[in-house]
């Protein structure tokens, strides 16, 4: 019968801080303000979690700076001749509109780290829907406009890149992985994005 003994060659598979770690990255992105014992014990036992999640296909990322942490699909073995994996981490295409609003929100997330202090970014719906609705095609339905809004919104709080405030009503708080799929580069070319999605619009 097959050992379910760890292998000891994974410094660090045997210490029990080390299962919540790995259970909450395969669930989704690990934030230090929101899970601190977690984020404590991956930063201790990340170089066993780097090891673990390698010998399925996947990468830890980590932002120390951000505080949050994530897992990435290796797009290639490491290993020339090695069998492809499973996918575990699924890719999710976004429509226009939800791209878009990723970039508005980074760029908010930008303009606020800029003039320092707060460091949470918290917009209620009005906002978004404000932000979002200057790039969508005119319609005489102003409802139709805000509920499509309302799905693309929707849509982000399911991936988790918005969280709904509990206790409030309609705020949401910006999750900072955003910065991790809006990149530099996106920023860099922000003018240009913003004149395709204008041309999407108008169609």
């Amino acid at each position: 019968m097959p050992s379910s003994t760890p292998d000891p060659a994974i410094p660090g598979l045997r210490q029990p801080e080390l299962s919540p770690v790995l259970v909450r990255l395969l669930k989704g992105v690990l934030y230090q303000e929101r899970h601190p014992a977690e984020w404590q014990s991956l930063l201790r036992l990340q170089g066993a979690v780097r090891d673990y999640f390698r010998l399925i296909g996947l990468t830890l990322v980590i932002d120390e700076a951000e505080q949050y942490a994530f897992l990435r699909q290796q797009e290639e073995a490491e290993e020339e001749g090695a069998p492809a994996l499973p996918r575990l981490v699924q890719r999710r295409p976004l429509s226009y509109p939800v791209s878009l609003l990723l970039v508005l929100l980074r760029k908010k997330l930008v303009e606020l780290d800029a003039g320092g202090g707060e460091t949470r970014l918290i917009l209620d719906r009005t906002q978004i829907i404000d932000m979002l609705r200057v790039f969508l095609a005119e319609s005489s339905n102003e409802a139709r406009i805000v509920d499509r809004i309302d799905g693309h919104i929707n849509r982000l709080v399911e991936y988790g890149f918005l969280r709904r405030l509990k206790g409030s009503s309609g705020q949401f708080e910006v999750h900072r992985i955003i910065k991790a799929v809006v990149d530099s580069d996106w920023l860099a070319d922000f003018d240009n994005r913003l004149q395709d999605y204008q041309h999407y619009a108008a169609r």
